[in-house]
C-alpha cells in the first residue's frame, strides 16, 4: 500500500508532515492552523488517513488529503 500526501510525495512511518488547511477538531473544541507541523505521523490501514499526536491532541486521524510532507 502506497500513501501520498496532497502534493503526491510518498508518506512513510515517522515522516513530519505540515497542514495545508485549518482543521476544526471534533471533541477537542480546537483548531489546528494552516502550516503546524505535525511530527512522527504513523500509517494506517486506510490509504487515506494518518495516525498522529498533537501537543494538545492525542489520538489525531487526519486525512492526507490536507497534509503535505514537511
Amino acid at each position: 500500500m502506497t500513501v501520498k500526501d496532497s502534493n503526491g510525495a510518498e508518506l512513510k512511518d515517522g515522516d513530519n508532515v505540515t497542514l495545508i488547511k485549518d482543521l476544526m477538531v471534533r471533541g477537542a473544541n480546537t483548531t489546528l492552523k494552516r502550516g503546524t507541523m505535525i511530527k512522527g505521523i504513523r500509517l494506517t490501514e486506510d490509504e487515506n488517513e494518518i495516525d498522529c499526536r498533537h501537543e494538545k491532541i492525542k489520538g489525531l486521524v487526519l486525512r492526507t488529503e490536507f497534509v503535505e510532507k514537511a
